[in-house]
Formats: C-alpha cells, sequence, structure tokens
C-alpha cells in the first residue's frame, strides 16, 4: 500500500523522482507519495508514480494532461474535486506509455473526450493487443497528425506535434493562457531516458523536435517535464531543453565514435559515462546507449 501524503504549494518546487533498477516502465518510475504544485494560471501537475500529470482548473471545465496508473489516477481525480466540482472535459495524452495512460481507464464515464497524437492510438492499442490488455484500455477519441486545437469556451490549448523523439508519437500540449507547456517524455530531467525504438524513436530527430520547442515558445515558458532525477524538478525552461538535446547529441557522438573504433553493442553498453555528460547521471544509461547504438549502425 502506498503512503498517501498531499502536498499543495505555489511556484516550483524540487521533484523527487527515483529510478529503480527493474526494467519495467511501471518500476523504472516508483513513488510513495503523491503530490501536487500550482504554477499559475490554475495550471498544476501531480506526481506520484509514472508520468508527470498536468491539469488545468478552468472556470467551466477540467483538463487532463496524461494519467499515470489505474491505481494513482484516482488519487489525482479525488484531490482534483476538492478544488473544483466542474466536469473533466478532456483527458490528453502525450504517449502511449503504460505509465501515462493506463491510467486512462480511470477516467471512464468522467472525461468527455481522450485526445492524442494518430502514431499513439496506434502504438496504444497494438500494445494492448500483444500483452492482452484491451480490455484495460480507454483510448483516445480524437486525435491528430500535425496540430490541433482544443475546444474550451475560456481557455486556449494547442497541440503539436514535431516528428519522433521518445517514440513517433509524441504530442506537446501549450496552454496558451499561462503559457505552459507540457512536454511528456521528450524531456527526462538530469535521468537517463527510455528510448523506444519498437514505438518509432529516434535521437536524431528528438534533437530536432527539442529545438523546434525552444523555438516556439518564448522565454517565459514553463516546460512540464515528464519525468526527472531525484533532486531535480518536474517543471523548467528552454535552458533545460537545450542541455537535454546537447546529452543526446553526446550520446550519438559516442556511438558514432565507438563503432567507428570496431566496439560491438555489448561492449558499448557496458560504458557507465559519456564523454562531456556531467549533468545526467544515474542508473539506466543502458537505455540511451542502447538505442544509440543501434540508431548509428542503422545509419538512422
Amino acid at each position: 500500500m502506498h503512503r498517501r501524503s498531499f502536498l499543495y504549494s505555489t511556484g516550483l518546487m524540487t521533484g523527487v523522482g527515483t529510478l529503480a533498477p527493474k526494467k519495467t516502465l511501471a518500476s523504472l518510475f516508483n513513488r510513495s507519495d503523491y503530490n501536487i504544485k500550482m504554477l499559475r494560471n490554475n495550471v498544476g501537475t501531480f506526481t506520484e508514480r509514472g508520468g508527470t500529470i498536468g491539469f488545468l482548473l478552468s472556470p467551466d471545465s477540467i483538463v487532463v494532461i496524461d494519467a499515470q496508473f489505474p491505481d494513482t489516477a484516482p488519487h489525482f481525480i479525488a484531490e482534483t474535486k476538492k478544488r473544483s466540482q466542474q466536469p473533466f472535459r478532456y483527458l490528453l495524452n502525450t504517449h502511449h506509455h503504460g505509465d501515462h495512460t493506463s491510467g486512462n481507464i480511470a477516467f471512464k464515464g468522467l472525461a468527455e473526450h481522450v485526445l492524442a497524437h494518430e502514431n499513439s492510438l496506434a502504438n496504444q492499442k497494438r500494445v494492448a493487443e500483444s500483452q492482452n490488455s484491451v480490455d484495460k484500455q480507454l483510448y483516445p477519441d480524437i486525435t491528430f497528425s500535425d496540430e490541433t486545437k482544443v475546444k474550451l469556451p475560456k481557455d486556449k490549448i494547442k497541440g503539436y506535434y514535431y516528428g519522433a523523439g521518445h517514440t513517433n508519437g509524441d504530442a506537446i500540449y501549450h496552454l496558451e493562457d499561462a503559457n505552459i507547456v507540457h512536454i511528456g517524455d521528450l524531456m527526462f530531467n538530469r535521468r537517463h531516458p527510455f528510448v523506444d525504438r519498437s514505438a518509432g524513436a529516434n535521437m536524431q530527430s528528438w534533437i530536432e523536435v527539442l529545438d523546434k520547442a525552444t523555438k516556439k515558445f518564448d522565454k517565459d515558458t514553463i516546460y512540464i517535464f515528464g519525468h526527472a532525477q531525484t533532486g531535480y524538478s518536474e517543471t523548467g525552461t528552454a535552458d533545460d531543453l537545450k542541455k537535454f538535446a546537447d546529452y543526446l547529441s553526446k550520446v550519438l557522438a559516442f556511438a558514432k565514435q565507438e563503432i567507428k573504433a570496431g566496439k560491438t553493442k555489448e561492449e558499448f553498453v557496458k560504458n557507465t559515462s559519456i564523454p562531456g555528460v556531467t549533468e545526467w547521471q544515474g542508473d539506466g544509461i543502458e537505455r540511451p546507449l542502447t538505442a544509440a547504438y543501434e540508431e548509428v549502425s542503422a545509419g538512422q
């Protein structure tokens, strides 16, 4: 049983993400407490276990971005309903991974619509069918390809897709009135990322996606990140995105160097550090190393 605590604060605060050694997504993003922090203009984040949930408490509705797990989403729903009696109008998914969408089912009968990029829906269906968990899914009923507008009476939200990154279906959502962007798992704050090549991830394209995002939004934009290393926040600025893009560049450059030197994938993945990388530390380095080696070897 999780120890349930609810912390409420204004402004930015330190993230409390931890990285477990197991291989499943559920264990990679493990939490024992839940925490809400408000950012600005009635926009906040919820963290417990899995990807960071973003939300908007609009005067006439509630909009949610990502849903974590079936056992954590109800904590978010209960705490949110203490602060607003408005209906859940939209649930937006940044991508298909279970730590972001398996909690969708908790919104069945609550959220009027679920929205995601078209590739995210395809990936969610593919994974659910392979795991025989179709009955545990709440799929998006609205999808988009490049850009979309979320229809709300008093708030403006736009969704963008800039290409493959963490997967081939990563959506970016801009809550325009608050100037807050939920960028999902396109940003791992100072922790080694999961790169899902089985779902079309591409690290070189990921760098370009981050560059497009920093150019699209302005210096006052607050970004909500999918995950953060212990001691770092699940929110930040364009500077954090630029540093993560530099990290990805260094991982790819390292892979090119070692492949040219004749190193096998097994040898390369045994590395415990990346040249020039100092801020991204902790467990999980084998994930980006494996993905970078495969991507470079395939000439992608």
